[in-house]
């Protein structure tokens, strides 16, 4: 019997994902208030004015050098203070100790018994080896809630003003290049460590919540999924924005026959791809380039574009830009799919917390992972109609769970190469996103879209989707 079974909640069981322990609800924007933000913003400039006599031009001055600190202590302080909403899940009350050995004196003598510690001073100094889990990462990072405490730090203040948020301002091809193969060049052998032999970097799809399916079986059942999902047809052009190690690019035109090209910028997924599409057997149907997305030929156009977790590397400040050259570069009977990682607009701290260390360690630049709203708003506007959207941040979690057991399975060995700092940062970031992504802190979005056009055929879209009795025959 778990946990969170004794405090009176029974979590559900199934065999496709990692079963949530004790997930209990943190403080977010249910508990923020947006007039306590807007009275300091006020206030505070005023009361400064009138001590020092300044004149509304003063004030004016004063509220707006004042606006980022008054923004960031009442974050700080709400993070910090504010209630937990709704949560109907009691905590064990446990000692730190339980969950977490902390070898640093300093940090010991600061955080012991019940003083939790805050998620960011406790990543860092694990990264660093000066804390340890006690046991199975996964497992203690289900508990987190009763030993860490969700509260914004300096340090991440700090990331946030001086590199989150000029790198998402600028987004040049220099940085966007830099950061792609400073990521994905580490390694082919670190990847597989985690992602396994078919090295696909996104979500596989479970096809029965009630079956443990494999991690290779998952992402078959997902490339299978978005080549239905544009209904790719032999011969057919297609285009792979961010391509990865071009699974997908070889699987196409593997299985649906189609003349498949897939673009990234890192060199050595180029050259594992186009090994395997020639071991595959589609060397005159498929191949990979190395370039930057915005260096794809303008003159040459496509039956089916997709983009699997790319976007997000875009940047918010060039998104429409880039909407706007896949819209040129897809035909005007095509169909678009975009797979991306956003945040849930009902957000927590943790949530922020998350992003704020996935954009500094694992994937920098990828600041376009937002709110479902925001991508279909965009999309809209630069002239496409939405066909569908499917939410499968659960599919994540299970694939996340699967890639945080080869990752434990195999980190020793590459811990040699690598080094022991990266392989804890792995270790956290698999084991936390797997209860993110289960949680709905992040999820992923498959989005279908089309040029929306008079012309379109629309009626050529209608599936099992639209047939009630297909629903029917699931809940069965």
């Amino acid at each position: 019997m778990g946990i969170a079974e004794t405090q009176g909640y029974k979590p559900t069981t199934w065999a496709a994902i990692n079963n949530a322990t004790l997930p209990a609800e943190g403080a977010g924007n249910q508990t923020f208030d947006n007039r306590v933000l807007f009275g300091a913003w006020v206030g505070i400039p005023a009361l400064l004015s009138y001590v020092l006599g300044f004149s509304i031009f003063g004030f004016l001055f004063l509220a707006i050098i004042l606006a980022l600190p008054i923004l960031a202590s009442t974050i700080y302080l709400f993070s910090r203070f504010a209630p937990r909403y709704r949560n109907r899940i009691a905590l064990p009350g446990k000692p730190i100790e339980t969950y977490i050995t902390i070898h640093d004196p300093e940090l010991k003598a600061q955080y012991f018994g019940r003083n939790k510690i805050p998620m960011e001073t406790f990543f860092e100094a694990f990264f660093e080896g000066k804390i340890d889990f006690n046991g199975d990462a996964l497992e203690i990072m289900e508990l987190r809630h009763d030993w860490a405490a969700f509260q914004f730090t300096l340090g991440q203040f700090k990331f946030f003003l001086l590199q989150w948020l000029p790198e998402t301002f600028w987004h040049s091809r220099d940085q966007d290049e830099t950061q792609v193969r400073e990521h994905y060049d580490r390694g082919n052998d670190f990847y597989e460590g985690f992602l396994g032999p078919l090295m696909v970097y996104t979500s596989g799809i479970i096809s029965d919540p009630t079956q443990r399916e494999t991690l290779e079986k998952m992402q078959e059942n997902k490339m299978h999924l978005i080549c239905n999902k544009v209904h790719l047809k032999e011969g057919e052009k297609h285009l792979d924005i961010g391509c990865g190690w071009g699974t997908l690019t070889a699987f196409a035109s593997k299985h649906y026959g189609s003349q498949s090209t897939g673009v990234t910028l890192a060199r050595n997924q180029v050259e594992f791809g186009n090994k395997r599409i020639e071991d595959w057997g589609v060397k005159d149907k498929a191949r990979l380039l190395c370039m930057d997305y915005r260096d794809i030929p303008a003159d040459d156009t496509y039956n089916k574009i997709t983009c699997v977790e790319m976007a997000e590397h875009v940047g918010l400040r060039r998104f429409p830009q880039f909407l706007h050259e896949v819209r040129e570069l897809l035909n005007d009977d095509g169909l678009f799919y975009m797979q991306v990682a956003g945040l849930r607009a009902t957000w927590q701290y943790e949530d922020f917390i998350w992003g704020l260390f996935m954009a500094k360690y694992i994937f920098p630049g990828a600041d376009a992972s937002t709110p479902l709203y925001w991508y279909i708003r965009q999309l809209e506007m630069a002239g496409f109609e939405i066909q569908s959207v499917d939410t499968v941040g659960v599919h994540y979690s299970s694939t996340l769970e699967k890639w945080y057991l080869n990752w434990e399975q195999n980190k020793d060995a590459l811990r040699g190469k690598y080094g022991d700092k990266i392989c804890r940062v792995w270790e956290l970031f698999l084991s936390w996103s797997t209860i993110i992504s289960r949680q709905g802190s992040a999820t992923c979005f498959q989005i279908v879209a089309n040029k929306n056009r008079n012309s379109f055929d629309r009626a050529a879209l209608i599936n099992n989707r639209t047939n009630p009795s297909a629903w029917t025959a699931q809940r069965g």
